[in-house]
């Protein structure tokens, strides 16, 4: 079994660095309140309260790390302790988020969010605690390095807001976010991926390519598309669209809103309900935008009695859905409150399951291959301590998704436990041109919807059996696709995604009917075309169109006039070509996009 491992040394080194940089905070700062200061993907973390409302900026991250240096030249070592409940309270007694946290062992039902792993044992008469000899400790349930001698490579990155425990009503504390490694190097390359990773920002391509922005007057979270950005997603959601179909999907379509009892029956009034939009009052019923369309496809497989000749059932929506994120984990394209999932449930028969979901899997490979992605892991979520439905479904399902990523060769990891509570799951994630990974696509088993909304079909045997339904999404969301494709690519998308495909200048304005004709022939071939006027300097103009990612920049003057010709000048070259035949251009153009090739021609 081909199985990924996770760097548990690199989450350990940083978990220590954390530690360091928490004890240099309060060397600087006597008074801080300390918040939690978990490792996470790419570094760490520390949240704190500072006194008298002091507010970090960018010199006070490098007089940290001058002070973090002297902590790591000291060597301290790191001591693991258990200590009682009381004992706990009086250590931490001017600390009242760690009383909180603490106090909170105590409380049934009080639980913090998955990434504050602060204690070892849920018996709360034994605390875990760690200490860096005597000058430093805190709640944790470590491990950690040796000493702090071993935090060597680190960097601090930032200063962001966070609110103790995701909470609004709480206060507001202080984020230090930072990264370490085990070497220099592995730092300086991770330093310059942030940088390129800055340069590639979907919110700054997507302002100055003229994509979508965000105003205020609509809410945060909601994105207008403005017309080049729109073309964009229109050709995600027909290419998807075509796909589909050609695959095998019915095509459905499902309102925006429902009365409540929809949600009521799927569960999401249950388990949803925070991140879904506020209940609407009209004609004594209550209604609510939806967050998913999975109850609204069983419905529709419901409206007729099934057989097996009809299974697998595959429905497919272009599906716009409301969710009621949290201000603060809003992020651009990447999240929002409005989006467009390619949703697709999928309804089949127990002995058709594995066979199903390697077709999912080879379908949503081949598709994210058109886009010029090819490196992929996987995560296998198995059954969570608190799960809805029969240990043998559970345990049949999560073996078919097991099989089925053996069969299409992905590499994987078991994430033990963090399926959701009513199936397990696989996530496809992908790497992109900067080595970062992007959680993508979701392959979901669901046992619980066909049982709640009591769904059938009759059997080979004429008796009537409970179908498995999976939920499918391939791009996740339109939005979100578009967003990793632009950071993936740096806004120079591939030709036939391209908002505009060609840019024709004329050297003068003497030479704009000429450039008018050799439009007319691109548009006519389905080339998205646009001509730059000659109203301000060529110079200039071919800047714009380049800055603006136009594959293809035609520049027309007098000698193609007289030839039916024109200047090329490719968006990856500094080298231009004259006297290209117009027909030359327009077959390379096509060849672009009807091939979908990944990156347009860089030479002639």
């Amino acid at each position: 079994m081909k199985q990924l491992t996770q760097d548990q040394d690199l989450s350990r080194l940083r978990h220590s660095a954390a530690h360091v940089m928490a004890q240099a905070v309060l060397k600087l700062y006597p008074g801080t309140k300390l918040g939690i200061g978990p490792a996470i993907q790419d570094g760490f973390y520390y949240d704190f309260l500072l006194p008298e409302g002091k507010k970090l900026n960018e010199d006070d991250l490098k007089e940290i790390e001058l002070e973090m240096d002297s902590i790591v030249k000291d060597g301290q070592e790191f001591i693991r302790e258990v200590i009682d409940f009381d004992k706990a309270l009086k250590l931490f007694s001017d600390q009242p988020f760690k009383i909180e946290i603490l106090s909170s062992l105590k409380t049934e039902n009080d639980q913090f969010d998955k990434d504050i792993e602060l204690i070892d044992e849920v018996d709360s008469n034994e605390i875990s605690i760690y200490s860096n000899s005597d000058k430093f400790f805190d709640l944790c349930k470590g491990p950690h390095v040796e000493d702090t001698g071993k935090v060597k490579a680190f960097k601090l990155l930032k200063v962001a807001g966070a609110y103790w425990r995701g909470n609004e009503k709480n206060p507001q504390l202080q984020r230090i976010y930072g990264t370490a490694f085990f070497s220099l190097k592995d730092l300086k390359d991770y330093l310059f991926r942030l940088e390129e990773a800055e340069r590639r920002d979907h919110r700054k391509l997507g302002n100055d390519l003229d994509l979508f922005h965000f105003p205020s007057e609509i809410g945060a979270g909601l994105a207008l598309f403005h017309p080049k950005g729109a073309r964009i997603r229109l050709q995600l959601e027909s290419f998807s669209r075509d796909k589909h179909l050609k695959a095998g999907y019915e095509p459905v379509w499902t309102p925006h809103v429902s009365k409540q009892e929809l949600f009521e029956t799927s569960g999401h009034l249950g388990f949803y309900r925070e991140n879904m939009f506020p209940m609407m009052e009209r004609d004594g019923a209550t209604y609510y935008m939806k967050p998913m369309s999975c109850p609204f496809h069983v419905l529709i497989y419901k409206s007729n009695l099934r057989s097996y000749r009809e299974l697998p059932l595959r429905l497919f929506e272009l599906a716009t859905v409301y969710r009621y994120e949290r201000s603060g984990v809003l992020h651009g394209l990447a999240r929002l409150r409005a989006l467009t999932q390619d949703d697709s449930h999928i309804f089949c028969a127990k002995e058709q399951l594995e066979d199903e979901i390697c077709s999912i899997i080879a379908f949503i490979l081949e598709v994210l291959n058109t886009f010029g992605l090819y490196e992929f892991e996987a995560d296998l979520s198995t059954r969570p301590e608190k799960f809805l439905g029969d240990v043998k479904d559970w345990d049949f399902v999560t073996e078919s998704l097991e099989q089925a990523l053996i069969k299409s060769k992905i590499p994987y990891r078991i994430a033990e436990g963090e399926g959701a509570f009513y199936a397990p799951k696989i996530d496809i994630h992908l790497k992109d041109a900067i080595g970062r990974k992007w959680q993508l696509s979701t392959v979901q088993v669901d046992f619980q919807e066909p049982q709640k909304f009591d769904i059938e079909y009759i059997g080979k045997d004429n008796q009537r059996h409970r179908p498995y339904m999976i939920h499918r999404a391939l791009f996740g969301s339109t939005e979100r696709f578009l967003a990793i494709l632009l950071e993936h690519y740096a806004g120079a998308l591939p030709t036939w995604l391209c908002p505009t495909q060609v840019a024709i200048l004329p050297v003068a304005v003497s030479h704009e009917n000429y450039a008018l004709s050799v439009k007319d022939k691109f548009v006519k071939h389905d080339i998205a075309t646009e001509m730059l006027y000659a109203d301000v300097p060529l110079g200039g103009r071919i800047r714009n169109a380049k800055l603006s990612k136009v594959p293809y920049i035609l520049v027309v003057g007098d000698s193609d006039v007289e030839n039916n010709t024109v200047g090329l000048n490719l968006r990856n070259s500094k080298n231009p070509v004259r006297d290209v035949a117009v027909d030359k251009v327009i077959e390379i153009v096509s060849d672009d996009i009807k091939y979908k090739k990944v990156s347009a021609a860089e030479t002639i």
